[in-house]
């Protein structure tokens, strides 16, 4: 053999072992998780951390309503793997078998959940079998500062839903804009709730009259949508929000980076409001089990947890996180509630078929005044 046609076949081994070292081994497959969340929930890096640490790659992709995550899991192979549904719809999903239950022994960090937040959540999940918290928050009022100054005066005080329910009131915000959540869940309790009666009510005539009063105010609202609202609050294209808890706080953080001189404030009506918990679950159909359970585990890490809670200003289910939470997050009773707030709270559970499609019409008719 020449000198030459060693140099090639030492130089064609050598190429052959560099592809061998830079290809995955023979049937590996690249590990994957399909995640489902809310729109806006995630702080950023945080996937991209977890597929570094892990090599585990995530196809995420959002919902901005329950109505949505529900149709897909009710039609059966969404494919996803982690979804996040709020703990009324969980209730009724966990009944219809949609999701797996969990298996704590491979949710080691589980160990850090907060007593007060799965105690709430066993009301729909007993036993915490299928979901653990991922963030919880209320549903309140959202409000630019400035234009309540300007048009209540110097000394006025949002603190009640008398603002939202009262078409006098609600209507002085009208040219400045006002957005509702487009979510007959959290809006009828609050309007049930306002007029002295029990959030959780099944029977038609308190549904009917919930839906009465929020048509009343409905010439006000500008438009009813569950995302939008974070920008438009943020960049002053709207000024009056009835919204969750964390996205008006986020409008009020992204507002205050802009420096444009915009202030958001956030009030959970002294008449009491909504608590509502968004969980992590596994679809029964999930294809990718084990890399949930690695995603669940390590956004249940207490450093991950408080990476989160600062971003997107919600509260979690993660007790041991609040060592690492931003003390401006953990002291602002607007996101972490004290007792006194804590106890004007309620929470509402899954209505019944028959109750569920009498919301869904009321609520349609409330929002196309037909």
């Amino acid at each position: 053999m020449t000198n030459v046609s060693r140099f090639r076949l030492c130089l064609g081994f050598a190429i052959a072992a560099a592809l061998t070292m830079l290809s995955p081994p023979a049937g590996a497959e690249e590990r994957v998780v399909n995640f489902y969340n809310w729109s806006n929930y995630m702080a950023p890096d945080v996937l991209e951390a977890f597929t570094k640490e892990t090599g585990i790659k995530v196809v995420y992709d959002t919902f901005d309503a329950n109505e949505t995550l529900e149709t897909r899991l009710m039609a059966g192979k969404s494919g996803y793997d982690v979804v996040v549904p709020t703990a009324y719809f969980l209730q009724r999903q966990i009944k219809a078998n949609i999701f797996q239950k969990l298996d704590k022994s491979k949710l080691p960090n589980l160990a850090n959940a907060w007593p007060m937040v799965t105690k709430n959540l066993a009301t729909y999940d007993p036993g915490n079998d299928f979901a653990a918290n991922y963030m919880w928050g209320t549903t309140g009022i959202g409000y630019n500062v400035a234009k309540v100054k300007q048009i209540l005066g110097p000394d006025a005080k949002i603190d009640s839903w008398d603002i939202v329910f009262k078409p006098e009131n609600l209507a002085k915000f009208k040219d400045c804009g006002v957005h509702m959540l487009d979510s007959a869940d959290d809006i009828f309790p609050a309007a049930l709730s306002y007029l002295g009666l029990d959030p959780n009510s099944t029977k038609q005539a308190d549904l009917e009259k919930a839906a009465d009063i929020v048509a009343k105010v409905r010439p006000s609202v500008r438009k009813f949508h569950s995302s939008e609202y974070l920008s438009a609050l943020a960049t002053g294209e709207i000024c009056f929000v009835v919204g969750w808890s964390g996205d008006i706080m986020q409008a009020r953080a992204r507002a205050a980076e802009a420096k444009g001189g915009i202030e958001i404030g956030y009030a959970i009506p002294k008449e009491g409001a909504q608590m509502f918990f968004d969980n992590l679950a596994i679809p029964a159909d999930a294809r990718n089990v084990k890399e949930a359970y690695e995603l669940i585990n390590y956004l249940y890490r207490p450093d991950v947890a408080a990476k989160n809670s600062d971003f997107l200003s919600y509260a979690n289910g993660n007790l041991a996180s609040q060592k690492l939470v931003d003390p401006k997050i953990l002291n602002d009773k607007n996101i972490y509630p004290d007792d006194a707030t804590l106890a004007k709270l309620f929470v509402i559970t899954a209505r019944d078929p028959a109750t569920q499609r009498v919301i869904n019409r009321l609520w349609t008719k409330v929002k196309t005044g037909r």
